[in-house]
């Protein structure tokens, strides 16, 4: 009868290795493919957007049909009009890409703009506290950022999606790879 994982030390250590390597060659293909979407944002950025374009599609039909089966109807016709307007906003997605990344892109500068905006605001508040001059410098760049992305609008719905995300497959490409190599160190410490 063989052991539980769990039972046996050598067997465990083995199990922590082989996720470590696992997660350094996830790891490594984040930072390839992060490093493609950096050197050609608008593939990626397009790419991007059509598949949030199918994800509204897929949930929105998921969500129409939830409501015809909820049974009365006259109770689910809220969420049957916002799945059928996902699968509406997801189709133009899907068929107008540059319209929808253009969509994103605002959003981005939204979101940037409201969250520097908050971050500065919450600084002042923290400014006694240690680390507030950082959430500053953090609501400062954010807020530039948010900016930049809107004084460049509508080239920068070309670039900004695709190099963002791929600056963030790229950061935690290398945190995959740290993250696995430092585990690995550590069940191989254990080993003698």
């Amino acid at each position: 009868m063989t052991e539980p994982l769990g039972a046996s030390p050598s067997g465990l250590i083995d199990g922590i290795k082989e996720n470590a390597k696992l997660a350094v060659i996830s790891g490594v293909i984040l930072i390839v493919a992060g490093t493609f979407a950096v050197m050609s944002p608008l593939v990626a950025g397009l790419s991007i957007t059509i598949l949030v374009g199918v994800s509204l599609v897929f949930g929105g039909v998921g969500q129409c049909f939830l409501a015809l089966k909820a049974g009365a109807f006259g109770r689910a016709l809220l969420t049957f009009l916002v799945g059928a307007l996902m699968v509406v906003a997801g189709s133009f997605m899907m068929t107008q890409p540059v319209a929808g990344l253009a969509s994103i892109t605002l959003l981005l500068v939204a979101y940037l703009i409201a969250a520097g905006l908050g971050e500065l605001i919450m600084s002042l508040q923290l400014r006694p506290a240690d680390g507030w001059g950082w959430m500053l410098f953090n609501g400062i760049i954010t807020l530039l950022l948010g900016m930049m992305l809107w004084r460049q609008y509508p080239l920068s719905g070309a670039w900004a999606i695709g190099v963002l995300f791929g600056i963030k497959m790229i950061f935690s490409g290398w945190a995959l790879v740290f993250i696995g190599r430092g585990v690995k160190q550590a069940a191989t410490s254990l080993e003698a």
